[in-house]
């Protein structure tokens, strides 16, 4: 029977650990990873309800985008929210592994899964980080790519609502821009302190999340069209995760069964005026 470490080795020779950003926490977040493994559950965020769900699914791994463990708990008192979540996870003898800002960069990961949404072609990283030595192609955060037809700004933000699946957007854009839309870079997350680079390399619009005021006003003043779809499109994740695991399943014949899961984490709604 296959174990967690097993299939997080596996993981890791794809997407190593190295390729996180320093401030980030990924690898093993909560359990044994030497237990045995039966069903591995995907999702982007680790919340009471995902965990809920993985209980009822009786999915023994969870494997998420988003770190559970951002910062050290300060105490156990489970009457904190955060705090009885952990203990649920422990007492049901769940693993929990997250791959965050490493699966950001690796070629293959989230920020290719991103631009395969958005047909991007001659997809390249954004932020140049190393060289990926199995491809011997360069790897890093973010991508930019061409579209196959230019559009003008309105239509590239109605795109992003179709492609992304999202009832809303942020646009940043000086009114009736009348310029076309055809190189654009895209970063999952929050890649705000990116966007010289989307700039330096010629993109006509960023697409990224989490855009902060001050920012955006700085973006406006720089030229460059932005358009902020959240941070939720990550979920994107869920699928892509569950798609590579089965892939190395069938490829090596794991005993491990890999589901989805079909929790909706976005925290924010659109409230629209009447």
């Amino acid at each position: 029977m296959m174990t967690g470490t097993e299939i997080i080795n596996q993981f890791e020779r794809f997407c190593p650990p190295e390729l996180a950003e320093s401030w980030d926490h990924v690898g093993l977040q909560i359990g044994d990873p030497d237990k045995p493994v039966q069903r591995i559950m995907t999702t982007l965020d680790v919340r009471p309800e995902v965990v809920d769900e993985a209980i009822e699914r009786q999915a023994d791994f969870i494997f998420a985008h988003h770190p559970v463990m951002f910062h050290p708990a300060k105490d156990l008192d489970i009457r904190n929210p955060q705090n009885a979540m952990y203990a649920k996870i422990l007492n049901s003898g769940i693993t929990v592994y997250a791959a965050h800002t490493n699966l950001d960069s690796v070629n293959g990961g989230m920020n290719d899964w991103l631009a395969d949404q958005l047909q991007l072609q001659n997809a390249v990283p954004l932020v140049d980080k190393d060289i990926y030595p199995i491809t011997g192609m360069p790897r890093g955060m973010g991508r930019i790519g061409e579209l196959s037809t230019a559009m003008s700004v309105t239509q590239f933000a109605e795109y992003c609502l179709k492609v992304f699946s999202i009832p809303g957007l942020r646009l940043i854009a000086p009114a009736d821009d009348p310029r076309k839309i055809k190189r654009v870079a895209v970063l999952g997350g929050a890649g705000s302190e990116f966007y010289h680079e989307a700039i330096a390399k010629g993109a006509d619009a960023y697409v990224t999340g989490d855009v902060s005021y001050h920012v955006a006003h700085d973006m406006k003043a720089a030229g460059l069209v932005v358009v902020d779809p959240g941070h939720h499109i990550e979920a994107v994740a869920i699928k892509g995760l569950s798609d590579l695991l089965n892939q190395w399943k069938q490829k090596k014949n794991w005993s491990v069964e890999v589901i989805q899961s079909r929790i909706n984490t976005e925290p924010f709604e659109f409230v629209t005026k009447k």
